[in-house]
């Protein structure tokens, strides 16, 4: 049954592929029919419900969700994975597939926490599937990586150069250190530079939400600076000025400041009578991975 459900997807994606070359059918059209044929075989194994637990079909379920999971992210439907996950984490064999199938399960659940805004679940996931990836299978170590740096990078933990170094990722590196610098001007300079990679991962989007870190990092460096608890508004114009924003002004500065406070990346709050950020005289600037 594995091959055959690895074969059926493989065919389907060459299927596809002549199709839309010769005009004669729509991108991803032969792979919702395989879909739905892995579907009916997914029903099966988890319908069996009377074999013994050794030798029953829901052994099954999960190379089959892995291979729905990889058709549903070619063709964009990555709400459909929604169902399929309910119904192997509620299997009482979810822990005790092989460590390929599970590895391969996590990595699909942890790209779809990423998109869905869950990074602190989606962290869990790619974690575990890194961790657990043989360490000679490098590539596929590095599609996870690929994912779980930009999610790791919103959590507040930046990767080392060599790590980059060693998984050829070096993309990552200079957008990391802006962040952590809290320097827009080369943030927008990597993003620019990587465009073409980034959205052929699918992660640009992701990283353009490292944006509000780099600011918040940036105006902890003015918080540090200034050395008090109140902060005029004006400086935080001045420090985005410095980094290239040439068009902003009081009012768009402490949106901003709003923003962050709201997302809870500042505790504090803006004296608009004294046009001062105001910010708790401890722990002003949490750690990201206690806001996400």
């Amino acid at each position: 049954m594995y091959t055959v459900a690895l074969d059926l997807r493989l065919f389907a994606l060459s299927a596809d592929v002549q199709l839309v070359r010769k005009g004669k059918g729509k991108p991803g059209e032969t792979l919702e029919k395989a879909a739905d044929v892995l579907m009916g075989c997914f029903r099966v194994c988890a319908s069996d419900s009377r074999s013994d637990v050794d030798v029953s079909k829901k052994w099954g379920m999960l190379n089959i969700v892995n291979q729905l999971f990889k058709i549903y992210f070619k063709i964009n439907k990555h709400h459909l994975c929604k169902p399929l996950i309910r119904a192997i984490d509620s299997s009482n064999l979810r822990d005790d597939f092989t460590k390929a199938q599970l590895v391969t399960y996590r990595y699909y659940v942890g790209r779809k926490s990423m998109f869905d805004g869950e990074f602190k679940q989606a962290e869990e996931y790619l974690t575990y599937a890194f961790d657990h990836c043989h360490k000679k299978c490098r590539k596929n170590k590095r599609f996870i990586l690929i994912y779980l740096l930009p999610v790791k990078m919103l959590l507040g933990h930046m990767p080392s150069v060599s790590l980059l170094q060693k998984h050829d990722l070096m993309q990552f590196a200079d957008v990391a250190k802006a962040v952590s610098t809290g320097n827009l001007l080369q943030l927008n300079d990597a993003m620019a530079r990587h465009e073409t990679f980034f959205i052929r991962c699918g992660i640009f989007l992701i990283l353009e939400k490292l944006k509000i870190i780099t600011y918040r990092n940036l105006f902890k460096k003015v918080y540090l600076l200034l050395n008090t608890h109140q902060l005029p508004l004006d400086a935080f114009v001045v420090a985005l000025r410095t980094m290239g924003v040439t068009d902003v002004d009081l009012d768009e500065a402490s949106c901003i400041v709003a923003n962050l406070i709201y997302m809870g990346r500042i505790k504090g709050y803006i004296s608009h009578q004294h046009q001062k950020l105001v910010v708790s005289k401890q722990n002003a600037f949490p750690p990201l991975s206690t806001v996400l």
